[in-house]
Formats: structure tokens, C-alpha cells, sequence
């Protein structure tokens, strides 16, 4: 079995928030608390040590008591470039993340992902939902073994920076979880204020 202290857990909050008139998501209010805090507070009791990723108010951040640190690639590259950072600071044989936009994800989703990796032999367990119908992988919730730091080295050093192009190079496997809602991340302002109101 895998141990939680095995695990560091880690919050992506390095997007441009385009979406939400170029905002600092993470730092945006939700139940009178940053996102990004909300996330930290969820994810800390299932993992080990924790830290943040995130590319502008680092001092904001750093106030939540967790390391803090920036893409290792330029031009806020995506969530590829925060994996990267979370893996070349990683002093754990695993690494589990989530997005700061997203603060009613599982209680329990960094266990199911470690139990299902074991299980399978894989090198990356993401979750995924029911929604409409279809099966939605959600790729940034996601347990990865910390030996892939220098895969995704490569891939991204050579331009790549689509989530499913690299992680289809690896061993996956998938976690089904019912509460589709549990992954709705907050995009807009608007969609932040439907969350408040329905969260």
C-alpha cells in the first residue's frame, strides 16, 4: 500500500485566469477564503508534505505556510509546466495534484488514486466523472510516480505541453468518481458566484 507520507501533494495555481479578466484564481474568494486555501486545506490531510505552484502574489501565497513555486517553463505554459515544477522539487516516490479552481473535490481522491495505481502497475492514476453521459477524464487530478521527472523534462523541452499526448506515453489508469460536481472548477467569475451559491 501506498502511504500518504509517500505522497506530496501539490496545488496548481500558476494559470493566467484568462477566464476570470486575468485574475490571480487562486487568490480569488470562495466562502471567504482564497481557492487556492480551500484546495490546501482539502488536499493536506491526504498527502505528506504540500506545496504550491504559482507564478504571480508569491508572497500571498507563501502565507499559507507551504512552499511556493513557480513554472519551470516561461509564458505560463499550462498545467504541464506545473507538474514539472511540483516533480523537480519532489522528494517523495509520488506526486498527487490538483487545481486550485476546484475546491469540492474527494475527500478520499488521493487514496482511491494511489489504491488503483498499485493495483494496476501503473505510472499515472487520474480521476474521472460521469458527465452527460460520457466519461470525462479529469487529467489535473492526478497521482504520478516522481521518477517521471524526466520524461516530462523531455517532452516539454521539445514543445510539447498537451496534458493526454504525454501521459499516453505511460502506463494510465483511471479512477471513476459519481460526484461529477466534486470536479467543477470555477472558470469565470460567474461560475465562481454559482459555486458559492451551490457549493
Amino acid at each position: 500500500m501506498i502511504e500518504r507520507e509517500s505522497i506530496t501533494g501539490l496545488i496548481l495555481a500558476g494559470g493566467r485566469g484568462s477566464r476570470m479578466g486575468g485574475v490571480d484564481k487562486g487568490l480569488q474568494s470562495y466562502q471567504g477564503m482564497p481557492l487556492a486555501l480551500h484546495a490546501l486545506l482539502r488536499l493536506a490531510p491526504q498527502v505528506g508534505p504540500a506545496m504550491i505552484n504559482a507564478n504571480r502574489n508569491l508572497g500571498a501565497y507563501e502565507s499559507f505556510g507551504v512552499p511556493v513555486w513557480p513554472d519551470a517553463l516561461p509564458d505560463f505554459a499550462g498545467p504541464l509546466a506545473g507538474f514539472l515544477a511540483g516533480l523537480e522539487r519532489c522528494e517523495t516516490p509520488y506526486l498527487a495534484t490538483v487545481p486550485c479552481d476546484s475546491p469540492l473535490f474527494p475527500v478520499d481522491l488521493v487514496a482511491r488514486l494511489a489504491a488503483a495505481l498499485e493495483a494496476a502497475q501503473a505510472e499515472i492514476a487520474m480521476a474521472c466523472s460521469n458527465e452527460h453521459g460520457a466519461m470525462q477524464v479529469q487529467p489535473v487530478f492526478c497521482l504520478m510516480r516522481a521518477s517521471l521527472l524526466e520524461s516530462l523534462t523531455r517532452y516539454t523541452q521539445a514543445g510539447g505541453r498537451k496534458i493526454d499526448r504525454w501521459t499516453a506515453q505511460h502506463a494510465c489508469v483511471t479512477v471513476e468518481f459519481d460526484d461529477a460536481r466534486a470536479f467543477f472548477n470555477a472558470n469565470t467569475l460567474a461560475e465562481l458566484h454559482d459555486l458559492q451559491r451551490h457549493g
